[in-house]
């Protein structure tokens, strides 16, 4: 298929803009940049994300700090088992009760939301979670009289474990990608408690720098029309590995996995999907073993993927050379902008001699490639100064 051109162009334009709200999103973030990045796959794809970790590992932060910068209107509330739906959903309209007709005052609840955070999503009342179903599956919400087709792009789903009881398989099922977060590696600490404290200073947090959820409606918009035929033949082999291997993908999951594999591509400024986009797929794998299981057994096929806008997540599910030299360039790129010119001393340095050598433990001279080779020239420029 052939794309005209004004078309590939507004999708390059929208892909730049997106990649400037992660920026900005992740200044801050220590080693939630994967969180933030698949909320924004998943919001391009037209897909749910269910996010798994301890309390206290920053799963709203990250969330909360995407949504800002992609605009629109945000919704984020804390489940429990006393919950009421009209806490999610809105409450009844009194007056039109008295008429006999039940309908509910969605505004600045859930119904109304582009961008969703449920957290402890498992929790909720069997009504709820009935209700959130249709809303995840369908974008339309029905309760009582009220049916109301639903602007929400992504809802993001919180939870400190899998669930095992079978009641709830139906509803987790609804969240196509997940994200497994642990805490913070010990190597990274002195990073957390630098940014953790500089976050809490009133004014700290970055302003928003330009509101980009138009371009992520033409990005998915792109997506649905992406083509797949070329990577079709490899998508079902590598569906079939997963399962060898005991990765229980079902054919619905199979089938939706097309759109975070569009999306990727069209967050990339491609209209036409490509092998490397696959790297997309051990985030449909149900538990973090699987997940794990499903980056060995498709090694070779996503080896090599990357994304210049999701280098982060793209590493984390490829775990390919080229992935990482496209974070570690954006990471130098980062730390570059954020500490701008002139003498570099104290933590600054460090943080720069840091992505120093893990450049030059990962890669070869020869191997560095222009892009990254040039990041190093200037962060040793930087550190020299």
């Amino acid at each position: 298929m052939i794309v005209p051109e004004p078309v590939q162009v507004q999708v390059q334009e929208d892909a730049l803009a997106v990649r400037g709200a992660l920026a900005t999103a992740r200044v801050g973030l220590v080693d939630r940049e994967v969180v933030a990045e698949v909320v924004t796959l998943c919001a391009v794809a037209g897909e749910h994300l269910l996010v798994i970790g301890a309390p206290g590992t920053a799963k709203s932060l990250a969330v909360r700090r995407i949504a800002e910068q992609l605009g629109g209107r945000y919704f984020e509330y804390l489940l429990g088992r006393f919950t009421e739906p009209n806490e999610i959903f809105g409450p009844v309209d009194l007056r039109r009760l008295r008429d006999g007709v039940v309908e509910i005052e969605t505004a600045g609840m859930l119904p109304e939301a582009e961008i969703a955070f449920l957290d402890e999503v498992f929790l909720g009342s069997t009504a709820i979670l009935n209700t959130l179903l249709g809303l995840l599956n369908e974008r339309v919400f029905r309760r009582g009289a009220t049916v109301l087709a639903a602007p929400l792009r992504v809802c993001v789903g919180a939870a400190n474990h899998v669930p095992h009881d079978p009641s709830l398989a139906a509803f987790a099922d609804r969240f196509l990608a997940r994200v497994f977060v642990d805490p913070v590696a010990d190597a990274r600490l002195e990073e957390l408690l630098e940014e953790g404290d500089a976050l809490s200073t009133p004014g700290a947090v970055p302003p928003v720098s330009a509101h980009a959820l138009s371009g992520i409606d033409r990005l998915a918009k792109a997506a649905h029309s992406c083509e797949l035929g070329s990577v079709r033949p490899v998508l079902a082999t590598a569906v079939r590995r997963m399962r060898a291997a005991g990765v229980p993908i079902t054919d619905r999951r199979a089938v939706r996995s097309q759109r975070l594999v569009a999306a990727a591509a069209v967050l990339d400024g491609r209209a036409a999907a490509e092998p490397g986009d696959l790297w997309t797929l051990p985030l449909i794998a149900p538990t973090a073993d699987a997940q794990a299981a499903s980056r060995d057994v498709l090694a070779d096929l996503i080896g090599a993927a990357g994304s210049g806008s999701l280098c982060h997540a793209a590493e984390e599910y490829s775990h390919g050379s080229a992935a990482r030299a496209r974070r570690l360039a954006e990471t130098g790129r980062d730390l570059l902008a954020r500490f701008g010119p002139g003498p570099t001393d104290g933590d600054r340095r460090l943080r720069l001699e840091a992505v120093l050598r893990e450049i030059d433990a990962g890669f070869a001279t020869p191997d560095l490639g222009a892009e990254l080779a040039t990041v190093r020239d200037r962060l040793v420029a930087a550190v020299q100064s």
